[in-house]
């Protein structure tokens, strides 16, 4: 597999027939309807787990107002998926157009941990304010769902000759967790679903921010550090024997972890791929209890995983970084964990997929694609990528140069999108639909 992201791309262009059909698909791709679904999209609460009633409005959205064949697929009694398919004559290939369709917040629940009171833009309820739409999930992933579902409707209505089949998904549990109360939903669980149970295609686009073309996409190993101290009570004088306390070492451990994530990162960047990593959370002791210091105080953080690199490898890493605490604070006893592992997903960027979509890129800007920026962030690109499918990330500038700068602050509810970014992009996926889709299978092992 070739490994570089700067490849140049390999032009194939539209004859005059493709250019017909691309300029025809595009002329129907219909801003206000895009605003309008996603506006619907948003007013429908779909926290990973409890995803069945944006998945089935999906359905019937596909079904009954794009017009082509479609159907919830139920995962278990609050989570499922939406799966559609527009058919063409054949002897062309199969592409998936997917998102998925969770979002990251649980307003009643997660204050103050999102902040000190819910933004506008972490709350299932749509906004419009001119060419910006804000509400919890607007720009990941409510929007990513509309404007794939646009670029079907525009191919759908334009009429266009299409050889292979245009499938289009969107899946729960997308994000990267894992919902113990939720059946452990996350982590990619709905995307497997949906292609282990019908959705496999030949090819994928993955919708996502970030104006660009992945090939190429970060895993995550997840770890929990326990330091160890006795269970106290705040009467005890400091310094009595057989009191440790388990929080006041932590802290010297948050410190060697923090130090050593750069270093990691520094040491495993390669591709187009560069996996950060941080501590996420922290948990010690009853707050109901505040008379009774903890005994274990438990450290939790997620390490980005290269393509190139094997879970297993990264795991060896931080346990020579315990190993390297240890030495240097042999009074701390600690334990640790790798509660949770995805391997991360690479798609040969000569790959018709990719190029296909950096031609699209190219269509749409005018230009020629130059590098692909280094990014952390993982997506169900690459579970897709590890169960074989050539898989091609693309999407649109975010934050939105429009968006006001308070919901800029932090990732907040990655609650604000831009119709006009969009569309913009997805001009883009059009053009790989029709480069595609209106080829035989053995033209794309070009």
């Amino acid at each position: 597999m070739t490994t570089s992201t700067d490849i140049p791309t390999r032009h194939l262009p539209f004859d005059a027939e493709r250019r017909e059909m691309y300029e025809a698909a595009c002329a129907r791709l219909d801003p206000n309807r895009f605003r309008d679904l996603l506006v619907a999209l948003i007013d429908i609460h779909s926290p990973t787990g409890r995803e069945r009633p944006a998945s089935e409005f999906m359905a019937d959205y596909l079904r009954g107002t794009v017009g082509i064949d479609a159907r919830y697929q139920p995962v278990s009694e609050h989570t499922g998926n939406a799966l559609g398919e527009h058919r063409g004559s054949g002897g062309g290939s199969r592409l998936l157009l997917y998102a998925p369709i969770d979002t990251h917040i649980d307003p009643e629940a997660d204050v103050p941990w999102v902040g000190p009171e819910l933004r506008p833009d972490m709350i299932p309820r749509a906004v419009v304010d001119g060419d910006l739409v804000i509400g919890l999930g607007a720009s990941n992933p409510k929007c990513m769902v509309a404007g794939l579902t646009e670029v079907a409707h525009a191919v759908v209505e334009a009429g266009i000759p299409l050889r292979g089949d245009l499938t289009i998904g969107f899946a729960g549990g997308g994000m990267p967790v894992s919902m113990s109360a939720r059946d452990n939903v996350g982590m990619s669980s709905g995307v497997f679903h949906l292609l282990t149970h019908g959705a496999m295609p030949d090819h994928a686009v993955v919708f996502k921010p970030w104006w660009a073309v992945y090939p190429e996409e970060p895993g995550m190993c997840w770890f929990k550090v326990s330091v160890r101290g006795t269970f106290g009570y705040a009467g005890i004088s400091r310094g009595t024997p057989g009191f440790r306390s388990s929080i006041v070492p932590a802290a010297t451990v948050v410190q060697e972890i923090e130090a050593w994530l750069p270093e990691y990162t520094a040491r495993n960047t390669s591709g187009s791929t560069l996996p950060e990593g941080w501590i996420s959370a922290i948990r010690s002791g009853n707050p109901d209890k505040p008379a009774f210091p903890s005994a274990t105080t438990e450290i939790f953080l997620d390490v980005r995983v290269n393509p190139r690199t094997a879970p297993a490898d990264v795991r060896h890493q931080f346990a020579r970084l315990i190993d390297r605490i240890r030495a240097a604070h042999p009074d701390f006893e600690l334990d640790w964990d790798m509660y949770g592992s995805l391997p991360g997903g690479a798609t040969d960027p000569e790959n018709w997929i990719i190029q296909s979509c950096r031609r699209g890129w190219e269509e749409v800007e005018g230009r020629p694609y130059e590098s692909t920026p280094l990014l952390g962030g993982q997506t169900d690109g690459t579970l897709i990528r590890r169960l074989g499918v050539p898989c091609a990330r693309i999407g649109y500038p975010w934050p939105p140069a429009a968006a006001p700068a308070e919901l800029n602050e932090g990732l907040g509810g990655m609650g604000v999108a831009s119709v006009g970014d969009v569309m913009t992009a997805a001009r883009a996926v059009v053009y790989a639909v029709v480069d595609t889709l209106t080829r035989t299978r053995e033209e794309l092992e070009l």
